[in-house]
Formats: structure tokens, sequence, C-alpha cells
């Protein structure tokens, strides 16, 4: 048994009842939307044609939501139906950020997420869900597609269909009769916000202080048109035809959108860049003197291990902290070690920091007593833990298959080199409190130019090589043309990598301009981190 949808555009009328059934059955709040028609305008007037096409979760067979989900709030039923359940629900947006369609939400009722669950407690007593009962064209087609007898099955036999995404891999369960490909691909119209909704200034939930009104002021349509729509290359090229001018040509005899549910923002927001720098000098705090004294390239004295280890657990315990902070439901954190999903690599990376905390603390005792044997058992534990804390972002963003840019298989490395920055950066800084040899000094010194020249060739490798999809590609043109170029080029570029260097090549031995140096390498890489968790939120999903 296996349920899914059919949407017959050749009935669809756009008439919202669906969206309205819904809203009443589940008491959906205004704002958000767990079945919505989107609308898309072809044409020039008189000659035009409307496009209507309901929205809401694809109920995949391998969806990536119930993969990353840490608690297994979203799960699969027998009957192939992706229900939820809020009472597990922790409010970390993951699921959001993987759902390809753009398909969840947080209620700001209950502060959980929430979607289409395909009406299961009317499927369990034998009814179809609302918006299938109330369609007054029967343009939704529902049932189990594995019984040959039902109208989906027979429909799925006889009709082209085409479903939303298919190299995302989901196998999506949502199909679409006589669709159009500039309706369901949301590059194919500029989400430029002027639209029905679009008035709508902010986000619903957590997100909220993050949403942003799309306001067609002059001083505000060239960044919206710049991340709508990549038909320019350059803000001058829009300033020289004129807001107006440029509007007429971005949205003129091509597809638009004339309805459509609202932005919901940005989902991950600095509290995600702050984790992921604090967690890196958490583990790089650790990882720098472990490898001096491993390959003898500098000197570490008794006092430098203690102050790692010191380091390391309070910039943990910050880590932990902006984790909560990001939740919705901050009192169900415990959640994600008291009830693992374990395919999820929040729960893996809950698991790294907790085990890496435990380890240094264990690690501090066993020095303080003189437990040599034990000492050595957890340090180089606690060094290949500290790998882990380091990089397995890397692969909860991959996890996060809505976001293309994510999907790079880079971005380990560039998180491995980001610790070995901030371990050399927080020590170098420290230095100016300690009196440390020339040898560690020395190291230090070394250590920022060798991982500044690997995080420059990584910055290089993202932007420069060939991304898959179009979403991906948009996002790097963002980053080195659009809203980011000059964050990137002078935040990340010159004051986080090439100015650090130039004060290491004048500062010599000279302890306040390393610490200045250190101090820019931090910065430099929470920008760097801002810019990579953000602009990919800012390419449309639906």
């Amino acid at each position: 048994m296996k349920y899914g949808f059919v949407i017959d555009n050749r009935k669809c009328i756009g008439c919202h009842a669906c969206t309205t059934a819904c809203k009443s059955e589940h008491e959906v709040p205004v704002g958000v939307n767990r079945t919505w028609v989107k609308q898309v305008e072809k044409g020039e007037f008189p000659d035009t044609r409307r496009l209507f096409s309901v929205m809401r979760c694809n109920h995949c067979t391998d969806a990536p939501c119930v993969e990353i989900c840490p608690t297994e709030a979203l799960f699969f039923r027998e009957d192939g139906i992706v229900d939820f359940d809020k009472d597990r629900c922790i409010g970390c947006k993951s699921c959001m950020q993987a759902c390809p369609y753009d398909a969840l939400y947080i209620d700001p009722a209950t502060k959980t997420a929430a979607k289409c669950n395909y009406c299961a407690h009317r499927i369990d007593v034998g009814l179809e869900p609302a918006c299938v009962n109330v369609c007054p064209e029967q343009a939704i087609i529902s049932g189990d597609m594995e019984d040959a007898q039902s109208e989906i099955a027979q429909l799925l036999a006889r009709q082209q269909v085409t479903v939303r995404k298919p190299e995302k891999g989901t196998q999506p369960n949502l199909f679409y009769i006589d669709a159009d490909e500039s309706s369901l691909n949301p590059s194919a119209t500029p989400n430029t916000g002027d639209h029905i909704w679009s008035s709508q200034s902010m986000g619903v939930g957590h997100f909220a202080k993050e949403a942003e009104k799309m306001a067609f002021s002059n001083g505000d349509v060239v960044a919206a048109l710049l991340e709508a729509n990549e038909q320019y290359d350059s803000a001058s090229q829009i300033a020289a035809n004129g807001p107006k001018k440029s509007v007429e040509v971005l949205m003129g005899k091509e597809a638009r959108r004339v309805y459509d549910t609202p932005r919901k923002g940005i989902l991950w927001g600095w509290e995600v860049s702050g984790y992921v720098v604090t967690k890196a000098i958490a583990a790089g705090a650790f990882i720098v003197p472990s490898l001096a004294a491993i390959f003898g390239w500098g000197q570490v004295s008794v006092s430098t291990e203690w102050q790692g280890i010191g380091i390391a657990l309070l910039f943990l315990l910050a880590t932990g902290i902006l984790l909560v902070m990001d939740l919705d439901q901050p009192k169900r954190f415990l959640y994600v070690l008291l009830r693992p999903h374990w395919s999820s690599w929040l729960v893996k990376g809950g698991y790294a920091i907790t085990v890496y905390g435990g380890l240094l603390t264990a690690l501090a005792v066993a020095m303080f007593f003189r437990w040599d044997v034990l000492q050595f058992v957890f340090a180089v534990s606690a060094l290949l833990t500290a790998v882990l804390v380091a990089i397995y972002t890397a692969f909860l963003f991959a996890q996060a298959k809505g976001r293309d840019f994510w999907q790079s298989p880079n971005l380990a490395f560039h998180m491995l080199v980001h610790s070995l920055m901030a371990g050399a950066a927080i020590f170098l800084l420290l230095d100016l409190f300690t009196e440390t040899s020339a040898s560690w000094t020395s190291y230090l010194t070394y250590m920022l130019y060798g991982s500044i020249g690997f995080n420059l060739f990584a910055l290089w490798l993202e932007v420069n090589i060939t991304h898959p999809t179009e979403d991906a590609k948009r996002t790097v043109k963002m980053i080195t043309k659009g809203r980011y170029a000059r964050l990137f080029y002078w935040g990340v570029i010159f004051m986080g990598n090439l100015l650090p260097v130039g004060l290491l090549l004048v500062g010599g031995e000279q302890t306040v301009i390393l610490a200045i140096a250190g101090a820019l390498v931090i910065a430099g890489i929470y920008i760097t981190e801002h810019i990579w968790v953000e602009a990919p939120q800012r390419i449309p999903l639906t």
C-alpha cells in the first residue's frame, strides 16, 4: 500500500477551495500553508493564460525530511504517508532545509514544524483528505497507487505525469497531469515578491525577525531583481535601465508569479553561523597543539595543554548555547540525545560534541593525577573526536537537500581548515596575556600561513568548480557578483585572509600585531560562515 496524489491541471480552476479546506481541517494559521495554489501567468494582455498548481508535501518515498529529523518527529507510516508528531519536534528547522519543495513551516502556536500529513486521521476512518473532498472539479485525486483498481493507479497508468524536481532523487508521490515547467520550477519565474501575499513583511515563528520585505522602491529593487533573476550580470546593468524599465524587461512576456505563498525568510540565521565558528574554535584549540606535539612542529608546554583544554570546553559550552538558542522548542533540546534518530547528522553531531566534552574533562583529570596511560588514551580519542566535531556540520548541510549549494563535497575540507585557522588564531590572541616560547609562536604563525593558504584554495574551489544545478550556480553568482559580493571580497578574502597574512609578514614576534591577525582571521571565518549559511537560503524552493 502506498498513498499518493495526482493533480490534474486540466481541471484545476484555481478556486483555492483546497487551501481553505486544509486550513479549516487543521486550523492552519494565517501566513503559512499546508496546501496552497501557486498561480503563474504567461503572455501579455490580452493574450494571456493563467496556470494553477497545487503545492504541498510530496510524501516522498525517500523523504530527506525524515532522514534529517533528529528526533523522529517525522516518520513513514506503513501506507507510505509521511506523518508528523509535533510532541517530539524540537523546532530545529532541519526538515525545512531538507525539503526541496518548501512544504514545511513552523506553526506559531505550537512552535513546532508542520506540513500536509495527507489528513491521516481521515484516512484511518475511511475518508478522503479534506482537499480532495472539497475540490469542485475533482482536480485532486488521492488513493492507493499500488491498488490497480483505484482511480489514481489507473490515471498513472494512462496519463503522462510530471513530478517536481525529479533530479533530487526523493521519488515524490505527488504527480501532475498537464503540468507547465514555468509553474513547477521555482527558477522559471522571478521571485521578486511582486505578487499577492508579498505585502506580508514578516515571517511566522522563530524566523520572523529574519524575514524581509521585498519593497519595490528605487533603493530596494536592484537587490531584489538580482536575487530573483540572473538575466543581469551586475547592479549597474539594472541601474542603467532604471528600476521601472528593469521590472518590465524582467516580467515582460515571460511567465510571472501572480499568487504564491509568503516567503519564510532566513530559517537558519546568526545562531547557526555563530555555532559553526565556536565549534571550529573548540575543535581547533585541541587539534592545533596536538599536531605540534605529535609531529614536533613546536614546543607545547603543560600550560599550553591546559589552555587548549580550557578554551575547547569554553567554546563547546558556547556552541551548545547557540544550538539551543536556534531551536523553537529549546526546552526539548535533550530530545536530540534522549530520543535520537541515528540517520540524522544533527544527532551524530550532538553526541560528538557531548563525547568530546567528556573526553576533554577526562583528559584534564588524567593530567591532574598524572595517569600517563589514561592521558594518552584520552588525548588520542579527544583528537579524533575533535576532527569529527570540526566537520560533522558539513554532513548535516549535505542532508539539507533543499539547498543545492550545501551539497558541495568540498564542505568538510572547508570546515576542517577553518578549525585549524581558528585554533591558531585563538592561541595568538591568548599570547597577549600569557608568556609563550618563540618556538610555539613561530609554529602558530606557520600554522596560520598554511591554513589560510588552504582556505583560499577551498574558497576558490567553492566558487569555481562546475556546480551541477542552476540553484547552486545562482548562489555562487549571488556570492561573487550579487548581494554578497562586497562582503565576500572585502570581508572574507581581504580582511579575513590577505590582511592577516600581511600582518604576519610584518609582525615578526610582536604579540599585539599577531593577536590582531588572529582576531581578523576569526572575524573572517564568521563572515564566511554567515555567507555560506545565508546565501543558499535565498534561493526559492517553490
